[in-house]
């Protein structure tokens, strides 16, 4: 039977892109919601809730599913601290996948990268480079702020070792400082490097987006996955059952 699915932030990129992907991926949209569009009268009868809205919806949305006890996917990204503690305590009651790139090809790259970091030693020092379009209004994106736990997660370091991007007299380089930078500009879909560079080599892991298609099938394909789960926050990781 097909996922039957509650689609919020149905007018934006990812959704029209998940309603076109739809019915490749065995699902059904049964109710697409939008800025204005109360989801309350129809999430009764879905199985999963998909949010790609605004950062600051999803919190409501969270508690609605929570009431519900509809599991959620979540791709929209930006959220400030208290949204997702609102967000966490939801999880407490429901299974949600919360990530920020739904691509299959993006989540090897988190995996490759988080080994890579660990087995480099602190002389191959990390550079993070995302590219979006120029309407995109965070950054860095969801997909370099997770690329950013894989390198600081595998190496010991906290986020007081981040440098986004750099300007001026700023001297050398300092020991396990992570740089990230985020470029803006025409149509780009996502483009995501993560360089470490050596002494007298470099090696660079990249993903490039070619289409939204390939985040809202990941997306599908994470609302067929988290039915039946536990409460608790998982990723695509998990879904792809690259943890290790």
């Amino acid at each position: 039977m097909a996922l039957k699915v509650l689609l919020v932030g149905a007018n934006g990129r990812m959704g029209q892109a998940i309603s076109k992907a739809a019915p490749e991926s065995d699902a059904v949209i049964l109710a697409a919601c939008d800025q204005g569009d109360n989801p309350t009268g129809c999430i009764a009868d879905c199985d999963v809730v998909i949010d790609f809205s605004f950062h600051e919806v999803t919190p409501v949305v969270a508690k609605l599913a929570a009431e519900h006890g509809k599991p959620m996917v979540i791709g929209a990204t930006g959220h400030t601290a208290e949204e997702r503690e609102t967000i966490l305590e939801a999880a407490k009651s429901i299974p949600m996948v919360w990530a920020g790139n739904f691509s299959i090809g993006v989540n090897v790259l988190f995996h490759l990268v988080g080994k890579a970091a660990k087995l480099l030693s602190a002389e191959y020092e990390a550079e993070i480079i995302e590219m979006h379009h120029h309407s995109k209004i965070d950054a860095p994106s969801g997909t370099a702020e997770r690329l950013i736990e894989q390198v600081i997660d595998a190496r010991g370091l906290t986020r007081d070792n981040l440098q986004h991007g750099r300007e001026g007299n700023i001297g050398a380089r300092p020991q396990n400082e992570v740089g990230v930078h985020a470029v803006r500009g025409g149509s780009i879909v996502g483009d995501h490097e993560v360089l470490f560079a050596g002494p007298h080599e470099r090696i660079s892991l990249s993903h490039h987006a070619e289409d939204r298609g390939i985040f809202a099938r990941g997306a599908i394909r994470a609302g067929h996955w988290v039915l039946g789960k536990e409460p608790g926050v998982y990723n695509m990781e998990d879904v792809l059952g690259l943890r290790s």
